[in-house]
């Protein structure tokens, strides 16, 4: 990247950093279980709620308990189940319709990041019903009150609960959209940890180390408060005691518990602080291949920490302290290194792969250059790279075999 395009970005993140103290962010009242949904939504008179979530959650009987407490409690519910992985316009559209045509009154996210983006999407279109998703796209293009959302997490780890932000797949384009706006905060979440016992152990795995690349990038950035580097290091320190007990027991109520919690820390975190090149690469690849966003963001994460250098030994020193694998007397670079090793050796023991298959060369500088109009000028990452900077990160997260 160019000095003249260093110094924009660098400029545009500065500005944003010392505006942080006046921004409108806010955290979700939190339900400890679902059994207080339908009482509260009785007491705020909403008698027809939307639930957004996937077939997969709804077939094995994950969201039974919810929807008989609801009509028990005379509030009708109707179902959108074809939410998919990485949601798309066609999902946020159909949703919108079944909200409409039921007249609901509020919308339920149950489930991963996938269905609270669809649902925090579907509000947009409800707070503007003349825009498009492609027109809401960006920072602070939802002004107006979506209707009250409710977020109940299934999977520990993306953090969607309690952040601005809400990604949207253009299937056609191959393409997402990305909302940043403090609307699409939900007004609640529900941390019940039971929710999350049926989670696979594979989705256990790659929304957990998800939940900790939204830490780390939070930490590792320019754009950090004392809160946020607080939240950060808690959800380092709570995800690296508790995953592989998540994994390997998914029944664990202690480690489900602390995993929610440590992907809500998070979350708050690179809400206020954003993320950086993780994300954005991983985004394009979800939306040229449909890779799971967890999946892509455990892979991603060593490989683009490496590749940060010696920009982030000092901050990567705080958060293997933080997570257990590194003293305080080490030096910064051995600390890095052993956190990133530790990295690589979650990844392995909860059987993620260290390469991603599929990516092809052709497809690269395009995305690439999705990924750096989205992550340049916003995200304050450690090391600026422009589009053909980020090419080569796609070559190191590919399997060549």
């Amino acid at each position: 990247m160019n000095l003249f395009a260093k110094a924009y970005c660098r400029i545009y993140q500065f500005c944003f950093r010392i505006a942080i103290p006046i921004m409108p962010y806010r955290e979700p009242k939190i339900f400890k279980s679902l059994d207080e949904v339908p009482s509260f939504l009785k007491s705020a008179n909403i008698s027809s709620v939307l639930l957004v979530t996937d077939k997969g959650l709804r077939s094995c009987g994950s969201t039974k308990k919810l929807e008989e407490q609801l009509a028990s409690s005379g509030i009708s519910c109707a179902v959108y189940d074809d939410t998919c992985a990485n949601p798309t316009v066609n999902n946020v559209e159909t949703a919108r319709k079944v909200y409409i045509d039921n007249k609901c009154e509020c919308l339920i996210a149950f489930g991963g990041g996938s269905s609270m983006d669809c649902a925090k999407a579907v509000g947009a279109r409800i707070a503007y019903p003349n825009r498009n998703v492609g027109q809401l796209k960006g920072l602070l293009k939802v002004l107006r009150r979506i209707p009250t959302l409710i977020a109940v997490p299934t999977t520990a780890g993306t953090g969607s609960e309690v952040t601005v932000t809400a990604v949207i797949t253009d299937s056609e384009k191959k393409h997402k959209y990305t909302m940043n706006n403090f609307t699409l905060i939900p007004r609640y979440a529900v941390l019940d940890p039971e929710v999350t016992f049926t989670l696979p152990k594979s989705l256990t795995a790659t929304t957990g180390m998800d939940a900790l690349t939204h830490a780390v990038e939070a930490y590792i950035g320019g754009s950090t408060t004392k809160q946020t580097r607080s939240l950060a290091l808690e959800a380092t320190e709570l995800i690296f005691k508790n995953i592989k007990n998540a994994y390997n027991n998914g029944t664990d109520r202690e480690a489900r518990s602390n995993m929610l919690h440590a992907a809500y820390k998070a979350g708050v975190a690179f809400s206020t602080s954003y993320v950086g090149y993780i994300h954005a690469v991983a985004h394009s690849l979800g939306g040229q291949y449909n890779i799971p966003h967890g999946l892509a963001n455990s892979v991603l994460m060593p490989i683009v920490l490496e590749e940060y250098g010696s920009t982030v030994y000092k901050k990567l020193h705080d958060l293997a302290v933080a997570a257990g694998v590194a003293k305080e007397s080490d030096t910064d670079e051995a600390a890095a290194k052993s956190f990133i090793a530790a990295i690589r050796r979650l990844n392995k023991d909860m059987n993620i792969p260290e390469k991603l298959s599929g990516i092809r060369d052709e497809d690269i500088p395009l995305m690439a250059r999705h990924a750096s109009h989205e992550a340049n000028p916003l995200y304050p990452v450690p090391k600026l790279m422009n589009a053909s900077e980020l090419e080569k990160l796609y070559y190191l997260v590919s399997d060549r075999s």
